[in-house]
């Protein structure tokens, strides 16, 4: 099962156009947020992360496709899982729908390579294998994990 996790978000004022909605690139933010607190439910910080193993995130890929718009005082759930995991790469998936009435309001991924501080690639720690839903016999090659999605492994 893919570790996944919702987020609320309340679309505030300045994140709307001149056309009275959501401007697009505040989705990517959005993807952010989900993916901070999908860390979080996998059970570790992402800034701990970054302190403690010098273990960076950086962003390779971003994609984002809008189906429907957003608009001052929506509230949007940010639905985030690893779509693919592996011990050089992650890739992270999201779907943003509206809570009223579910609509569906953008879909998108983006793909992480692990860095260290002085950003070289680097591998994933193992203590966080389990966390990013990755089999330790597995990590030569990215890999899916699946097609359920359920709540974050517990380290």
């Amino acid at each position: 099962m893919k570790p996944s996790a919702e987020t609320r978000i309340r679309v505030r004022y300045a994140e709307t156009d001149q056309m009275g909605v959501v401007y697009y690139a505040n989705y990517l933010v959005w993807m952010e947020v989900g993916r901070v607190e999908l860390c979080r439910a996998c059970g570790f910080n992402y800034r701990d992360m970054e302190q403690d193993d010098g273990v960076l995130l950086a962003v390779a890929e971003a994609n984002c496709r809008y189906s429907s718009p957003a608009r001052f005082d929506d509230e949007v759930i940010v639905k985030t899982w690893i779509e693919e995991a592996g011990g050089r790469m992650v890739k992270f998936a999201y779907e943003m729908r509206l809570a009223a009435d579910d609509r569906k309001l953008a879909t998108g991924f983006t793909r992480h390579i692990f860095l260290t501080r002085e950003l070289r690639p680097t591998r994933l720690p193992p203590k966080y294998f389990s966390m990013f839903g990755i089999d330790a016999r597995r990590t030569a090659a990215p890999i899916s994990t699946g097609t359920a999605h359920s709540a974050c492994p517990t380290p």
